[in-house]
């Protein structure tokens, strides 16, 4: 078990926001994690990656890491990709990209090279100010930063927010190449379909809480998925 996390309660003042949440994740596998607007999603991932303070127990690669600082946690190579790319327009595409190496000393130059391969738009834009991306190319930028903090798993929170469905279908392929070459991923996504299809298993959220979990080809027909997101 790469993750395994129990009991995840987050609150914000009186608002239970997560509540005695479980999830868990073997290596090599895509889960995603899916709800109406408000259901703890994004707290939930924020829980885990330590940005959020949360109660409850965090096992990561066999270690308690629940006491552990953010910083400490993406040294461990436990990576979130924010909702909202959260990228820094004042900064060149490439200072952007670096900051996913924040926690590293060592030489990144060839790692940074395979990401502009992988991406060549933002090879084309790397001494640019970030501000002249597209919502695409954000995306690809935050997801390049995260692979430079080297992740065992990656959370993605909303990656398809805003972008054409071109540049959705280029999304969900980039992240079955990259669970195919290994990578472990948390995916938030109100794309629901695309998200059953991404993923081998699910969670739905509601107020919370877990209403539904299990393979994604049975929640795919589930009808409390869609009373999950009707508030039914």
């Amino acid at each position: 078990m790469l993750l395994d996390a129990t009991g995840i309660n987050v609150r914000y003042g009186r608002n239970h926001a997560v509540r005695d949440v479980d999830i868990s994740l073997e290596k090599g596998e895509v889960v995603t994690v899916l709800g109406a607007n408000g259901a703890g999603k994004s707290s939930l991932l924020k829980a885990i990656s330590g940005t959020e303070k949360a109660e409850g127990s965090i096992i990561f690669e066999g270690e308690d890491i629940a006491g552990w600082s953010a910083p400490r946690r993406v040294q461990a190579g436990l990576v979130l990709v924010p909702e909202g790319r959260q990228i820094f327009v004042s900064l060149t595409v490439h200072e952007n990209l670096l900051m996913g190496a924040y926690c590293r000393n060592d030489d990144v130059s060839a790692e940074t090279e395979a990401i502009y391969e992988r991406f060549p738009n933002l090879a084309n834009r790397r001494h640019m100010p970030a501000s002249v991306l597209s919502g695409g190319e954000q995306q690809m930028l935050a997801i390049g930063r995260a692979m430079l903090a080297r992740p065992k798993l990656m959370m993605l929170d909303e990656p398809s927010l805003g972008l054409s469905p071109i540049l959705v279908s280029q999304l969900f392929k980039l992240i079955k190449d990259l669970n195919q070459e290994g990578l472990t991923m948390i995916l938030v996504e109100q794309n629901t379909n695309m998200a059953l299809a991404t993923a081998s298993r699910g969670y739905v959220l509601e107020l919370g809480a877990v209403v539904l979990s299990g393979p994604s080809s049975e929640m795919a027909s589930d009808s409390r998925l869609e009373e999950a997101y009707l508030g039914g």
